[in-house]
């Protein structure tokens, strides 16, 4: 059972994530600054990035969430499994994935990266529609996380980390395509999809599929993630990073973008399933369709993006200290019964704050 928490990083999502575990947990914040306003959980300012302090921080806790950049987590998760305690973070980078994977080979705790919404909650959202099925033919998977009320050619905010985004459309993603297990060009295979009467663009983006297509290889003919955007946004951001060669220098484009984008509060983040295959001896596709907005919780609003983020993974920690889980070793999302998720004490949120508009 979890009781000591450390949670790293206090910013849009991270916060949320500290206030949610800290109506069960003994929760203690770090961050380099210290959060505005009341809060329930302990802070402490502290440099993340140095090992020896992580050692300091982690004295005495039984699990660590990195809500940190992704860059970060490989160094959080080495001294994590070194002492033996649970780790779980939000990371889209497969990079990190692959390193913390290995870890977990011998680690005493549970390794559960990618933990957010993409990677994250989509993969247990689609492991319990494809589940349903004796065969299947295709797994199709789309997140979007977007202002309310889009501005400009790229119609966008950074409701989270630039520095992932930017990861995100510029690694390669993989995917599982005629059968074969291969990696494809992000911010390619663009495709149009219409949710509740309104268009959005669609494209490959890496990470979101986390271990899906080494759990689906030789079982599935045709899977794939992508990221939905307003129209627009994919070209405007592939003549940014491709024609003006801004993919050579991530710092100055997270600069670019970061000036020109603002933060808003008005959000919106849709989440799209469709599997097909054989399902009671007829070919049939089973779908989920649904979009979030801005809740209010403890007398503060939050972002969309923040609390569907914050709500998959708290829910796994829960899952895991209740013994829900694996108590050792990695953890794919997809292993992650949908049912349990949605039922727990912060999964339930998704079925709570749906969108009724």
């Amino acid at each position: 059972m979890i009781k000591n928490i450390t949670v790293l990083g206090l910013g849009k999502v991270g916060r949320l994530v500290a206030t949610l575990l800290s109506t069960k947990y003994e929760v203690e914040g770090v961050d380099q600054q210290k959060p505005s306003g009341r809060y329930r959980f302990i802070f402490k300012k502290g440099d993340v990035s140095d090992a020896s302090t992580l050692r300091k921080l982690f004295k005495n806790k039984d699990a660590v969430v990195s809500c940190l950049p992704f860059f970060l987590n490989i160094k959080v998760a080495t001294v994590a499994a070194d002492l033996g305690l649970h780790y779980f973070d939000l990371t889209e980078d497969v990079p990190t994935l692959n390193a913390i994977q290995k870890l977990a080979q011998n680690s005493k705790g549970v390794m559960a990266p990618q933990c957010g919404l993409a990677p994250g909650f989509i993969g247990i959202l689609g492991a319990g529609l494809y589940q349903q099925f004796s065969e299947i033919r295709s797994v199709k998977l789309r997140v979007g996380a977007l202002p309310l009320h889009p501005m400009g050619q790229l119609g966008y905010s950074f409701t989270w980390s630039a520095e992932g985004v930017i990861n995100e459309y510029l690694n390669d993603a993989e995917v599982i395509h005629n059968g074969q297990r291969k990696m494809v060009s992000s911010l390619d295979d663009v495709e149009i999809i219409n949710l509740n009467g309104r268009p959005y663009e669609a494209f490959s983006t890496s990470g979101g599929l986390g271990t899906l297509c080494r759990t689906l290889e030789g079982k599935v003919d045709t899977l794939n993630y992508k990221t939905m955007r307003y129209p627009g946004h994919r070209d405007g951001m592939k003549l940014l990073l491709y024609d003006l060669q801004l993919k050579n220098d991530r710092e100055l484009a997270k600069k670019i973008l970061n000036n020109a984008l603002p933060l808003v509060d008005d959000d919106i983040v849709l989440i799209y399933a469709a599997v097909e295959g054989v399902l009671d001896g007829k070919l049939r596709r089973k779908e989920f369709s649904e979009s979030y907005q801005k809740i209010t919780l403890d007398k503060q609003e939050w972002r969309a993006i923040s609390w569907t983020t914050a709500c998959s993974i708290s829910t796994v920690v829960d899952l895991v200290s209740e013994g829900e889980l694996p108590q050792q070793g990695f953890i794919k999302q997809e292993e992650i019964e949908l049912n349990k998720f949605l039922s727990s004490d912060f999964g339930a949120m998704y079925e709570k704050h749906k969108d009724s508009k």
